[in-house]
């Protein structure tokens, strides 16, 4: 005889397997009586667990969803489609750009068995990723491993190449993952410069916890800090403009991964972007085609009035 809580996940896990079960095929099934059926059934509603009962020959009990999300019961092979179909969202955006793939997978390989964790790790090792348009691609359960490091607080050896290929090993406080809707960044606090800095996820080539605790005094916001070291660090040159619009819009016309924005009263925005040269960032702000005023520096709105003068002179 099984104990009483092993046998409600058996039959949760049989209502959960068919659309309808009458009290005998489930005492059948699990060698039972049918009083015990209906004392469990009852339990299960106790739990929040929607249970719909239809009286007469041909009746039985219907799983259904209820109000709320009660614990789930999955078998090895489920347990391991949701945790690749977790992990193939996180890394594909295919949820949107938010973390809510990455947070859920999280949860679950913490509580997945050894056998099916193991699995999945061979399932990583197999699978061929090719990379998107811009080349980054992000190593199976890196992801995984970052946020797992920022949840634990704990300092971590960061080995990483950057943009010009050099490998650096330095010692960082892990904080935050953001999403930018092509990439992740890796937010965490360089211990030897005792800065903020962010980290494209994709040339993290390892990283190895210390031991230490990590030092998390005053965090910067992390998507403001991703969404301006974006804007504005690659580039030489940087300009300040103001749009006649409101934060909301000026966001939409240009993204938080191009400018950094700041309101300037209820109804204009103004804007830093980053651009290769005077004559470069003029063109992007043509092709914005709405009207608005470059405030510094005075070589891009030159340019500015010059591309200006240019097409209005073509089309006299």
């Amino acid at each position: 005889m099984i104990g009483s809580s092993a046998r409600l996940l058996r039959l949760l896990s049989l209502l959960s397997s068919r659309p309808s079960w009458t009290c005998g095929e489930l005492a059948e099934r699990m060698e039972v009586t049918d009083r015990t059926v209906r004392r469990d059934i009852a339990r299960l509603r106790e739990l929040g667990y929607t249970v719909d009962s239809e009286a007469g020959p041909w009746g039985g009990y219907r799983l259904r969803a209820g109000s709320r999300v009660p614990p789930l019961i999955l078998d090895d092979e489920e347990a391991l489609a949701v945790a690749v179909g977790l992990r193939e969202a996180a890394l594909s955006d295919a949820l949107g750009g938010d973390q809510a793939a990455l947070s859920a997978l999280l949860k679950l390989r913490q509580v997945l068995p050894r056998r099916i964790a193991d699995r999945l790790g061979e399932l990583d090792d197999a699978f061929v990723r090719l990379p998107g348009a811009d080349g980054a691609q992000i190593r199976p359960g890196l992801l995984l491993e970052l946020a797992v490091a920022c949840r634990r607080g704990e300092r971590a050896r960061l080995s990483y190449t950057d943009g010009e290929g050099r490998a650096t090993v330095r010692d960082v406080d892990p904080y935050r993952l953001v999403h930018t809707g092509r990439r992740w960044y890796f937010v965490a606090r360089d211990v030897s410069r005792a800065q903020w800095r962010t980290f494209r996820a994709d040339r993290v080539d390892r990283l190895q916890p210390t031991g230490h605790p990590a030092d998390l005094t005053d965090p910067p916001d992390p998507a403001l800090l991703v969404s301006r070291n974006i804007a504005n660090g690659p580039y030489p040159l940087s300009a300040t403009i103001r749009l006649p619009l409101p934060l909301h819009q000026a966001v939409r016309l240009i993204p938080a991964t191009v400018g950094t924005h700041r309101p300037d009263g209820p109804n204009a925005t103004l804007v830093d972007i980053g651009g290769p040269d005077p004559d470069g960032l003029a063109r992007y702000l043509l092709g914005l085609a709405t009207p608005l005023r470059v405030l510094a520096p005075e070589s891009v709105r030159q340019a500015l009035m010059r591309h200006t003068q240019e097409l209005l002179d073509a089309h006299r």
